[in-house]
């Protein structure tokens, strides 16, 4: 009886040092993750600075509204849908290429670009500022997400034909200065909440949704990263700092 009762006190001894680790690591998360939200918006307040010499990095290509729609009386209605959906697309050089296989030889073939898709998520956040009149000229579709298994809503703007790609000298006018530090521990910090499992749990504890997403990783995997990777558990990523 008395080692039926030692037996049943080491079990809750053992359980309760896996809780009290798990519950340190979720700490540690909410901890790192709050300061890399800090750290981005340091990041993001830092002034540009305009730079005395402006100087020209390649080429970029952008959309513009066609020069038959500028003529009418809806120019700056078009002009203002392009600001919500306009994409910006880098060269070194003005010819917008990359390479491509064709019967064994490699060849040149110009990149496309398209206009940008909204989510669901832009289409409903008022920052947007999409009008009902704007809404009629996107068309609703599911497009399918083969890693978390789910279809999302995008909304597709119906006359691509008003806009017209044009290109020109992408010029550097403003810097931000670098602070080494801060650049430092902000990818110290990004590196570990960034990690699979690190993620999970930021997604189950401080968004409160289950883990239903996925991360594509390398296929080549074998079936122990597989198992690390994908299947353990907050508890089970406790037991492995245990076992550290």
């Amino acid at each position: 009886m008395e080692k039926d009762n030692l037996l049943f006190y080491r079990l809750r001894s053992l359980r309760s040092r896996k809780r009290s680790i798990k519950k340190d690591v979720e700490k540690q998360i909410r901890k790192k993750y709050k300061r890399s939200n800090e750290l981005w918006e340091i990041k993001r307040d830092i002034l540009w600075i305009p730079l005395e010499k402006p100087y020209q990095r390649g080429f970029v290509r952008f959309f513009a509204v066609t020069e038959e729609v500028m003529r009418t009386k809806d120019a700056d209605f078009f002009e203002g849908i392009l600001k919500k959906i306009n994409t910006f697309m880098y060269s070194e050089i003005r010819h917008f290429l990359k390479k491509r296989k064709k019967f064994g030889r490699r060849i040149y073939v110009e990149r496309e670009q398209k206009l940008k898709s909204l989510s669901s998520y832009e289409w409903n956040n008022p920052k947007l500022q999409l009008t009902e009149r704007e809404k009629q000229y996107f068309l609703k579709r599911k497009e399918y997400c083969p890693f978390r298994k789910i279809d999302y809503d995008y909304y597709d703007f119906i006359e691509p034909w008003r806009f017209i790609l044009r290109i020109k000298p992408n010029m550097i006018t403003h810097y931000k200065p670098v602070n080494a530090d801060l650049e430092k521990e902000y990818a110290e910090i990004e590196f570990y909440v960034k990690q699979y499992k690190v993620q999970g749990i930021i997604q189950k504890k401080i968004y409160g949704k289950s883990n239903s997403w996925k991360i594509k990783y390398e296929s080549d995997l074998n079936e122990s990263e597989k198992y690390f990777r994908y299947k353990m558990s907050a508890t089970a990523f406790a037991d492995y700092f245990m076992d550290e």
